[in-house]
């Protein structure tokens, strides 16, 4: 995933997906856990943001592996 994913990017990979399944993000490889994503999203200064919104749990085994956070 390049560093500079765009709304484009991130909606051409969503838009196959359920629309019920449940959002996390994957955060940090060295310490892997998921968060719940932040249902806001801002636009500041030319960027979009979205919040989390708090740690869920230890990132599943399947997840890591399919990021190569080995």
């Amino acid at each position: 995933m390049p560093q500079y994913l765009t709304v484009g990017h991130l909606l051409r990979q969503l838009q196959e997906l359920d629309p019920n399944l449940p959002v996390r993000l994957a955060v940090n490889p060295d310490f892997p856990f998921a968060h719940f994503v932040g249902a806001e999203v801002v636009v500041r200064d030319g960027k979009a943001y979205i919040a989390d919104d708090g740690q869920e749990d230890y990132l599943p085994v399947g997840a890591r592996d399919a990021l190569t956070w080995v």
